[in-house]
């Protein structure tokens, strides 16, 4: 069934701001006590649990013949669901992902998609849904010092960004390591902050719901497999257009680097020194890899990886006043960075077909929106801690970069893509009607740096 057409006209107000932003360049250095991350996400040690609830165990199985119809009676059918017409382009043949989607992330309409509510492992993906839920409760400048039971429970194999017991960290740093190094350790010490894993788990679930996210069954905040743990690429594409309504979420997912503290150490004179390391963000679009250039135009979101959901990615990324959001889980094929060139021909594709194609669902609003855009003074920005100064860098230190220039202080790959002069474009939160349209606001559009 194809999403509903316009039935207004969105009103726009455009506004433009300079955003400094800084890329630092010092080498990267991992503390000695970290385990090896997988670059993608949290492995797992689990079999994957029953038929009905957990995700397949087998890369060659088949997707359910009816799923959800959630946004649209055809993203509930098996297979791709597209609109072929005179200048559409062609889907990518060599997409092997078992299952992603292709949408609008202004106006929410589904270009295109495949299995898009089939039930399978999210791995580290699920980091957006945590990050969505939990966000908005701490100002990112409150301190937490760890104690062992923050750490308690964490799986085997899991990525770290190197949290230590009895050392004090930002809310801020810990949002850090999330984000760029999908630190399994930060998700549990947040969440003892947030009255423990269990609680968590709870709220996670709860905030699913209220997306419509209804695919989604949260089992382990940080995405480690567990028996039972599914989402969907439909799900995981609302909750990262979710994550992206605020202001810090964007800021994080869009960081490249940034330092962050390490072991507190006594310097000359025996004055306590603070040490602090490099991190780097895991995902492959936004810092390239030796396969994979940096995609212009990306703004994150989130990558994960483990045994039984394999390789998934969650992206956002502007061209040409179309944003974009590509969902892909688990491709088939096992070559190098396999789930970031399927994204990425799945973005070349929805960036030609932007405004020819006729979409085949939508993505549904949170069952709350209509009645939270029609209170007035109501602020879409959603910065962490309810903070309203819009100062979402302020304090920091790191800024939400592409493609950050490479040590020597060169512009590294080609072309580097930076938020430099980037344009703001603010969709007024109260000043327009579409029907059943949800809007991005606020999202930091992105050009080359001159």
């Amino acid at each position: 069934m194809p999403a509903p057409q316009k039935t207004t006209r969105r009103s726009l107000l455009v506004t433009s701001a300079a955003l400094s932003s800084l890329a630092l360049a010092l080498p990267l250095a991992a503390p000695a006590a970290v385990a090896a991350p997988n670059p993608s996400g949290s492995p797992s040690s689990r079999p994957s649990g029953s038929p009905s609830g957990s995700p397949s165990a087998s890369p060659s199985a088949t997707p359910p013949a009816s799923m959800s119809s959630v946004g649209g009676a055809r993203l509930g059918k098996p297979g791709t669901q597209v609109n072929p017409a005179s200048g559409v382009p062609v889907l990518p043949k060599d997409v092997s992902a078992r299952s992603w989607i292709v949408a609008d992330a202004e106006s929410g309409e589904v270009l295109a998609a495949h299995n898009a509510h089939w039930r399978l492992a999210p791995a580290s993906t699920l980091k957006m849904l945590f990050a969505d839920t939990l966000l908005p409760k701490f100002p990112r400048d409150t301190e937490h010092k760890v104690v062992p039971s923050d750490l308690a429970g964490i799986g085997s194999g899991s990525s770290m960004v190197g949290i230590k017991e009895e050392e004090t960290y930002t809310v801020h740093d810990l949002w850090l390591g999330v984000f760029l190094r999908s630190g399994n350790d930060a998700v549990h010490v947040l969440s003892a902050m947030n009255h423990g894993v269990e609680n968590t788990v709870k709220e996670m679930n709860e905030h699913a719901e209220e997306l419509q996210a209804l695919d989604t069954h949260v089992v382990s905040p940080d995405g480690y497999d567990a028996e039972g743990q599914v989402s969907s690429a439909y799900d995981l594409t609302l909750i990262a257009r979710s994550g992206m309504q605020k202001k810090d979420f964007r800021e994080y997912a869009s960081t490249v680097r940034a330092k962050f503290p390490g072991k507190t150490k006594k310097g000359k004179k025996g004055k306590k020194v603070r040490e602090s390391f490099e991190i780097q963000n895991t995902n492959r679009l936004l810092t390239g890899d030796l396969d994979v250039p940096v995609y212009e135009g990306i703004a994150g979101v989130k990558n994960g990886n483990t045994t039984n959901a394999g390789a998934t990615f969650t992206g956002v990324a502007e061209r040409g006043g179309k944003v974009l959001l590509v969902t892909v889980m688990n491709p088939e094929k096992s070559g190098h960075n396999e789930v970031y060139k399927e994204t990425a021909r799945l973005f070349d594709w929805g960036f030609k077909a932007a405004g020819k194609v006729r979409p085949v669902g939508e993505l549904v609003p949170p069952r709350s929106a209509a009645q939270a855009s029609a209170q007035p003074g109501a602020n879409p920005s959603g910065e962490a801690g309810g903070s309203g100064d819009g100062g979402g860098t302020a304090g920091t230190g790191a800024k939400p970069v592409a493609a950050a220039p490479a040590a020597d202080g060169s512009s590294g790959i080609g072309t580097a893509l930076g938020i430099t002069g980037g344009v703001l474009v603010l969709l007024a939160g109260g000043a327009f009607l579409v029907n059943r349209r949800w809007p991005l606001p606020d999202l930091v559009r992105r050009r080359t740096r001159p």
